[in-house]
């Protein structure tokens, strides 16, 4: 296995442990504003869906050869969401933190799988290289489906420890 089909397939498994958690709880249990910040997990999902959008931007711009288009809410904070996180975080809290849990359910589960299809055309050479795309600055494509594994993961083992505390 090249290292592009074993980023992908951490990412599908990613994917499938999240759908294998979401499935497991209530509405409630995802709904509920127990979590960090007081956050629910329906916040959490939407939190993940939002940097989504900046990292399939990223991979399909790059597939395309050109650069992102981002979209207008992240447009909106005029760049800062590469400095501020928390910024960024208030942002997209605020833009869906209202919105029904089958929406922002479905967009973070299309967002995901979209980013996973996005892997799909660029060349081992072209995801690997940290110097192919000088919009990012030295980061590779690769770098980019890492960290979103690891975001995915962060919060993930977050949210597991808080379902164990709240089971004892």
């Amino acid at each position: 296995m090249n290292m592009k089909e074993h980023i992908l397939t951490a990412l599908r498994e990613q994917f499938d442990r999240w759908e294998e958690l979401l499935a497991s709880l209530s509405e409630e249990q995802i709904t509920s504003p127990d979590f960090d910040y007081n956050w629910s997990i329906k916040d959490v999902v939407a939190h993940l869906w939002g940097w989504q959008q900046i990292s399939i931007t990223r991979m399909e711009a790059a597939a395309l050869g050109q650069e992102p288009n981002f979209s207008d809410w992240i447009v909106d904070l005029h760049g800062l969401w590469k400095e501020d996180a928390n910024q960024t975080n208030d942002w997209i809290y605020k833009i869906n933190h209202e919105k029904p849990w089958t929406e922002v359910y479905q967009n973070w589960r299309e967002g995901f799988l979209r980013l996973l299809d996005s892997g799909e055309p660029v060349s081992e050479r072209d995801l690997l290289d940290g110097d192919k795309y000088p919009w990012l600055n030295g980061y590779s494509l690769a770098f980019i489906l890492v960290a979103s594994y690891e975001h995915h993961q962060e919060h993930l083992e977050k949210l597991a420890i808080w379902l164990q505390e709240d089971k004892n």
